[in-house]
Formats: structure tokens, sequence, C-alpha cells
């Protein structure tokens, strides 16, 4: 095992859940919660620090600023307590609690926004703040995840390399989009690489990303309120939509299984498993996905029974189909 001296250091990159074992699904999950960030944001949030840092615009006397639902906001916690920023987290309501006290307790600033903008959601409110924030103060920097090109070369360098050697025979990535980084990252190096490869992005219904309506989200992670500027959907083969029920019901079935994942691992199931029903059925394929976090950060909510109730109804959780699209 690794000696390592900075928590970012430490990231298990080739860890794989055969979902034959609970779902019976030919589905292969890559598991990239497995760091001190908990999460596969630890990537981006570490290539754009270090970016920032390089190019001089990052010192001592700023004040690092995003937007994130939760997990940027905790990988980014985590490098500036390491590395001796302040760092200012503009969330909304939808962010799980456990999430907002990790934050908190790395020193990191929370601010959380309580109402969204009537067009852009939540997302809007919380990106008008943060602009207000860096017009007030020159020493705000805002990294900018939707937009900073570092978000998607971290998985063009990291995670996509990686599936290619585990999967030298890959078929098909399902991909889920939030800021589109991870989904434009693995995308352009299959594209690049030459390697025929379908890539399927997963959002959630509500989500406008790929020109859906919107409506309202509760689940944090993927789906967007305003269209990420580092989606090229000519990098995307296809996009399959997941309702948040769907998502719920898939991640319950994993941890009867004694996998407790995210939400976001919940939707890009789902989809997946939707997908590879209409357009496999039982031909052999080589698939993956990919798991963005686990789980314990959502047992106030996603594996909270009364909260799911609340919001989606009792029959929430009743079996049920777990693919959309």
């Amino acid at each position: 095992m690794p000696v390592i001296s900075v928590p970012e250091d430490f990231h298990m990159e080739d860890l794989y859940v055969d979902l034959r074992s609970v779902l019976d699904a030919p589905l292969h999950l890559k598991c990239e919660g497995f760091n001190f960030a908990g999460s596969i944001k630890l990537k981006a949030a570490s290539a754009m620090i270090t970016d920032a840092e390089r190019r001089g615009v990052l010192t001592r006397d700023s004040v690092i600023v995003e937007s994130s639902s939760g997990n940027l906001g905790v990988a980014l916690s985590m490098i500036a307590a390491s590395r001796g920023y302040t760092f200012v987290c503009v969330t909304d309501t939808r962010c799980n609690l456990n999430t907002r006290r990790l934050m908190e307790a790395m020193g990191a600033q929370v601010h959380t926004i309580t109402e969204p903008d009537p067009e852009t959601g939540f997302l809007g409110a919380r990106l008008d703040y943060v602009r207000q924030l860096c017009a007030s103060d020159s020493r705000h920097l805002w990294l900018n995840q939707y937009a900073n090109p570092c978000n998607w070369q971290a998985h063009y360098r990291t995670t996509a390399p990686a599936i290619a050697e585990r999967f030298p025979d890959l078929d098909v990535l399902f991909v889920g989009a939030g800021t589109t980084g991870t989904l434009m990252g693995c995308a352009r190096y299959f594209k690049d690489s030459g390697h025929p490869v379908t890539v399927v992005a997963v959002d959630s219904v509500g989500s406008v990303t790929f020109g859906g309506p919107p409506s309202p989200r509760m689940i944090p992670g993927l789906g967007s309120g305003v269209r990420p500027a580092l989606l090229d959907v000519s990098y995307v083969d296809d996009v399959v939509h997941v309702p948040e029920t769907a998502t719920i019901r898939v991640a319950h079935q994993l941890a009867a299984g004694g996998f407790l994942f995210g939400g976001s691992t919940g939707t890009v199931i789902s989809g997946a498993l939707g997908w590879l029903a209409e357009h496999r059925g039982g031909e052999p394929c080589t698939a993956v996905a990919i798991s963005p976090d686990l789980g314990e950060r959502y047992l106030d909510s996603l594996y909270q029974s009364n909260w799911v109730s609340d919001i989606y109804g009792p029959q929430a959780l009743e079996a049920g189909s777990v693919g959309a699209r």
C-alpha cells in the first residue's frame, strides 16, 4: 500500500463491481468513491486547483469559490485545507446535511441558496450568487467547474485510459451527466483513440442538459438547470433520461445486496439497464458504467423511507422495472 503525505494523493482507480452478482445484469461498475474526498470529483478538483496555481491566479490571498451540489465541494474543501486556502462553497437545500458538515469540518464556508431562480432553478441561483461574490471582492476566484476544461481533461488523462486498459474489448460506456466533465473526458478519449465504443450519457428527468423540459429534481449530483458549457453533443452517441423513482429503486436493490452507492450511481445503472435491454437484448456485450460516489452521505435522504415517501409517495419503493428510457 502507498504511503502518502497529502489526502489527494490517494485514489483507488481500478476497482469494479460485476453487477451480475446483485442485479443479474451484464454490466461492470467502475467505483470512483474510494478516496479521501469520497467521490470522482477529487480528480476535477485537483486538476482545477493545480492549474490555477500553475497560472498564478491562485495565491495565498485568494478565496476559492465554487458552486456545488456536494461532492465537488467536499473535494475542494479537502484540497483547500491540505494546501492552506480559504474556500467558499455555494450550494442549495438539496445538498445532504452530512455533506455540508463534511465541508465545514474541513474549514470551508458553506452558503446555502434557499430559493431557485424561476427559469434556471437552483443552479442558476447558485451561479448568480457566485458572480456577485466575485464582483464584490477581487480576492474571490471562481474555478467554474461548468466551463473549466481541466474538468474534462482530468478524466481524459485518468478515468478513460483506466477503463480502456481494464476492458480492451469495451463495447458500451455509461456516464452520468452533471457538469459533463466526466462524460466529455471519457467520450473525447475514446473518440480520439479510435476504439469503437458507444458512449451513452445518463441524465435525470427534469434536467435541461440535452434539451429536455425542466422540472424539480431532489437528488443531487446528475442533471442541470443550465446547459453545461463543457458539453459537446457530437461526442455522445445516445442519451438516457431516468426518473428519480427509478434511481431510488436501483440504489435500494444494490443496498439489499450489500453495496451502498449514491444517487448518481442509481441513476446511471438504471439508465444502463434500460438501454442494454432495448439495444442489446441478451446479445453478448462488454459494458461499463461509472459510479461517482458511495452511499453514506445519502442515509438521511435516498435511504430514509420517510424522506422517499414524503417526496415521491409510498409507491416509490415498490417493486418495478429498474431500467428507464
